[in-house]
């Protein structure tokens, strides 16, 4: 085995931009760890094991992927133990999720790192396979000292990634062995054996999360086509890829002339834009036919062999939303702005699809308006329930959402309760402000959308269910998922296609939007309001941060405040004529042009002048554009 000091002298070469005979992936490794992560080859660090409680946050976000994948895990265990081989499970973070070894030999796994609850990220333990791979998305292996930190120079690791059916990254495969004196070469068998496990793993996920869609399995031999494919695509009712296999399709992928197309751009896509397929025609590629028979042709000429797999509850059509149903359901959301209109259009082309939908907007912008006009445009059929998980107590959030059966707990109702979740069956479930929902919960509801079953609490039977989900929120769930406090599986989940809404003071149709809540506040009445010109100019200088949400309420007791149906500055908060008007030297759109020219078009210059924000302004200059 290699010294420690050549290791480190080796190392340091690199560092100064010398040749090295070592693979790609290794020299781009260690370059990561000293110019990225500052590490110093020459202070080894010890294998590092998380807490317990934060093995346990770790495990639960995985606990799907590791049900799904055991089988494959287990079968590949089979293969290697008698080489000495122990195999790691690590989450796109790192951390070992699952561990089959010798027990025998724990003390010595522990130390090394080759353990459950061991982090093997890049930036703490240096180049590995585990790290690689994340970092990369490429199977690996990194041979004795192709590790970066000295104490770790007696390992043989090889990994493949595992990603999910919308294409990201979600877990990485390692088998490892303590010693090997053996060569690198002596690794190629391993590389083929945890790439093809990670391949089956992702087929096994995609058939369990897309079981009411058809699933289309390619090979280019026809041999392997029911047994190992080399990629599988899901199609919805109306079909469009909704998810897919990602190992083997990227060598699909550039045969057919597709370089630098990400599985995510794939999704929501008809097949047909690139296979002479359409939905209708994925019988005949049932099993039942010759393989040899089954070819199916790609636009850009290539043939492969394709096997197609019915949904589970058979064939399923999306309900097709018609335009007089669309134009009724999105007629309230735009009156004008370019940015809700293009929303618009995107919404009425999703609202028949069996793509989940993430709304994002600023609180009170309209997300529960958006999600009611979805289900609406395809007819309404089934319940429109909505919940919004900030709203409910952490402590009653699981019985509101999936029941109980009768007797379930101290305190429940004898007769049981129907949770909001079977509420929503054969309808549309809105989950609003989604990221508030607690962790423990998230991992329940994956299963709901995985299984199309809920199991109330105390019960020991599930329940089918058939639903929609829409969800939405105004935080960044990217940035949750990130601080580990939103489950990574179940965002990807959500948001095969984000829906984001304009805030109130961005839109250009706001003088439409305030007639209209105005109109609907009188038909609430049996009264017509209208505004004077100075309380319509606070209106639309007002920042409204509380949007929609905020201008309805001020407008509803402007109603109550007002004399003979006019509304007046005098009916309206103070602080949206105080702070947000324009003073009346300036009221005319010619006094805020000369205004500004004064100020040589310096806007903050003019706001300073006048005494009013620079957003005022701001929105006064864009709707004169």
């Amino acid at each position: 085995m290699v010294s420690t000091l050549s290791h480190i002298k080796e190392i340091e070469r690199v560092a100064m931009g010398a040749t090295s005979p070592r693979d790609a992936p290794v020299v781009q490794s260690w370059l990561r760890c000293l110019n990225d992560y500052r590490l110093d080859p020459a202070a080894a660090q010890e294998a590092y094991i998380v807490p317990e409680t934060k093995l346990r946050e770790h495990r639960e976000q995985a606990e799907e992927l590791i049900r799904i994948g055991r089988s494959g895990l287990e079968q590949l265990f089979g293969q290697v133990v008698e080489q000495n081989y122990v195999l790691l499970l690590s989450d796109a973070r790192g951390v070992t999720v699952d561990f089959m070894g010798d027990p025998t030999f724990d003390n010595q796994l522990r130390k090394a790192g080759l353990y459950l609850g061991s982090e093997w990220s890049e930036n703490r333990a240096g180049t590995c396979a585990v790290g690689a791979c994340i970092v990369s998305g490429e199977p690996v292996i990194i041979h004795q000292d192709d590790h970066f930190d000295t104490s770790h120079i007696g390992l043989t690791c090889t990994a493949a990634p595992i990603f999910d059916t919308l294409g990201d990254l979600t877990a990485v495969l390692d088998i490892s062995q303590l010693r090997s004196p053996t060569a690198k070469a002596s690794q190629q068998l391993a590389l083929h054996l945890v790439a093809s496990t990670a391949r089956r793993i992702e087929l096994a996920n995609l058939m369990t999360r897309t079981r009411n869609d058809w699933v289309l399995r390619l090979a280019r031999s026809p041999e392997f086509l029911d047994v190992d494919p080399d990629a599988a695509i899901a199609l919805d009712g109306s079909g469009r890829i909704s998810g897919m296999t990602h190992g083997g399709f990227g060598a699909l992928a550039r045969a057919m002339n597709m370089r630098g197309i990400s599985t995510r751009q794939f999704i929501g896509q008809p097949i047909d834009r690139f296979f002479d397929i359409e939905l209708d025609d994925l019988p005949q590629f049932m099993r039942g036919r010759p393989n040899g028979d089954r070819l199916l042709k790609a636009k850009s000429g290539l043939a492969v062999f394709a096997s197609a797999i019915a949904p589970a509850a058979g064939v399923r059509r999306m309900p097709t939303a018609d335009g007089s149903k669309i134009q009724s359901a999105f007629e309230s959301l735009s009156f004008g702005d370019p940015a809700m209109e293009r929303l618009q259009a995107r919404a009425a082309k999703l609202a028949g699809r069996d793509i989940p939908i993430l709304i994002h907007g600023e609180t009170g912008s309209g997300k529960e308006y958006l999600a009611r006009a979805i289900h609406d445009s395809c007819g309404g059929s089934g319940k429109f329930v909505a919940v919004n998980c900030a709203a409910i107590p952490e402590q009653l959030m699981e019985s509101e959402l999936f029941g109980y059966a009768p007797g379930a707990f101290t305190g429940a109702n004898q007769k049981g309760k129907r949770g909001l979740i079977e509420e929503a069956d054969g309808g549309t479930l809105f989950l609003d402000e989604i990221g508030d929902m607690p962790l423990s919960l998230q991992s329940r509801l994956l299963r709901v959308l995985s299984e199309n079953e809920v199991q109330p609490i105390g019960a020991l039977k599930t329940r089918s269910v058939r639903l929609r989900l829409l969800s939405a929120s105004h935080r960044d769930l990217a940035e949750l998922v990130a601080l580990g406090q939103f489950r990574q599986d179940l965002y990807y989940r959500l948001n095969a296609v984000v829906l984001a809404l304009p805030p109130l003071r961005e839109r250009q149709d706001l003088n439409a939007v305030i007639d209209h809540l105005l109109h609907r506040v009188g038909r609430e009445n049996a009264q017509f309001y209208r505004l004077d010109v100075g309380a319509r100019q606070a209106l639309l200088d007002h920042d409204w941060p509380g949007n929609l949400r905020e201008l309805s309420n001020v407008l509803r007791v402007a109603a109550v405040l007002s004399e003979g149906g006019v509304i007046g500055l005098d009916c309206l908060p103070d602080m949206l004529y105080q702070v947000g008007a324009l003073p009346d030297r300036v009221e005319h759109d010619t006094d805020l042009r000369k205004a500004l020219d004064e100020c040589g078009n310096n806007v903050s210059a003019l706001a300073r002048k006048l005494g009013v924000n620079r957003s005022t302004v701001h929105r006064r200059l864009k709707r004169l554009n």
